[in-house]
């Protein structure tokens, strides 16, 4: 799956508009690119939990010469799996699937 085809199924299950879907996704990610910029963690109870993770500096080669390089410490994205989403993927447990939102009723027009 990829953003188009998470956008129409956003759309789909809340009864948005493909635009509003968007709107929300783009919400989300930043809300969580946001936090991870600042350090911090975005925890989703039975999805995951999305952090930083630190790496050390260390000594790594270059594969062409074979020289011995150092490679600078620094600050990774990470993402942990709850407990829920493992289940999933192992098969141990069937997703649920979304509801699809009622259909919009047509406003009533006015007769005067």
């Amino acid at each position: 799956m990829n953003k188009a085809e998470l956008i129409d199924a956003i759309a789909t299950t809340t009864g948005m508009s493909k635009t509003q879907a968007d709107a929300a996704l783009a919400a989300t990610l930043g809300a969580i690119k946001g936090e991870i910029s600042k350090g911090g963690s975005v925890s989703l109870i039975g999805f995951g939990t999305f952090g930083v993770s630190k790496r050390a500096a260390r000594k790594g080669k270059n594969p062409r010469t074979g020289e011995t390089i150092k490679i600078a410490a620094r600050k990774v994205p990470k993402f942990s799996a709850g407990a829920e989403l493992k289940a999933i993927a192992n098969g141990e447990k069937k997703a649920s699937a979304p509801k699809k939102a009622a259909p919009k009723k047509a406003a009533a027009k006015k007769k005067k």
